[in-house]
């Protein structure tokens, strides 16, 4: 069994940065592809970045958010994180942890944590 727990989310002022966390723990994680994803209310679920664990260190954004987001990741403690820079009141949005042996995009993982709240202010 995969368990993932994200932390880091929270209120900030529009600008503001925030990092998040998620940590895995269940099984090795040396093939597993990990990264985020987000809901804002009454919005679909959407992609926001992903990161291959292997060894390649492959990583992909949601277009609107590269240069502003960064995923990374920490194999030793199997954690990623995903730092949040310029934060818009758009990006306010519960954000998922997800994870699966295969890419998150376009298909989302089989593993989700339970999601931490990010609320950006004006």
């Amino acid at each position: 069994q995969v368990q993932l727990v994200e932390s880091g989310g929270g209120l900030v002022q529009a600008g503001g940065s925030l990092r998040l966390s998620c940590a895995a723990t269940g099984r090795t994680f040396n093939n597993y592809f990990m990264g985020w994803f987000r809901q804002a209310p009454g919005k679909a679920r959407e992609f926001v970045a992903s990161i291959a664990w292997n060894g390649v260190n492959r990583s992909h954004y949601r277009d609107s958010l590269k240069g502003r987001f960064a995923i990374s990741r920490d194999n030793a403690t199997k954690t990623i994180y995903l730092q949040m820079n310029n934060l818009e009141p758009e990006d306010t949005a519960v954000y998922y942890c997800n994870a699966d042996q295969r890419p998150l995009h376009p298909r989302a993982g089989r593993y989700w944590g339970q999601g931490t709240q990010v609320t950006v202010s004006l």
